[in-house]
């Protein structure tokens, strides 16, 4: 078995606003919508079967928060596509928390990092040497 996880979820208090965020955000990545629900919407690569992101309101009913510490890092096929990511979060309504460049965690770590319209920090990632 090659995959580590089946699917993750980042909370949203707004659905539409975190699709429209999310849509502009992953594209660079590969990553399409897949579901669309009132309450959550889904992405995933186009030649998979599963949905592997969910943005989603609190099944608890309560308002979603960030969690402090917590951040999913997404795979990006070399740095042009770290620097797309970047730019179209940003221009979505992200945050900076990162600009594209190379991190001290490995010779070809380049990487970036944003923050969602809700607070939710994730990173775009290449580590193949280009």
């Amino acid at each position: 078995m090659t995959e580590t996880f089946l699917y993750i979820t980042l909370g949203t208090n707004d659905v539409a606003r975190a699709a429209r965020f999310y849509d502009a955000a992953l594209a660079p990545l590969g990553l399409i919508r897949r579901a669309t629900y009132d309450d959550e919407v889904g992405y995933g690569f186009a030649d998979d079967s599963r949905t592997r992101l969910w943005i989603t309101r609190p099944y608890d009913g309560k308002p979603a928060t960030i969690g402090n510490g917590s951040m999913p890092a997404l795979v990006a096929l070399d740095p042009a596509a770290v620097d797309a990511f970047h730019k179209a979060a940003l221009a979505a309504g992200g945050t900076d928390e990162g600009a594209p460049g190379l991190r001290p965690y490995g010779p070809s770590f380049y990487a970036a990092y944003v923050r969602d319209p809700d607070g939710n920090k994730l990173s775009a990632v290449c580590e193949r040497q280009v």
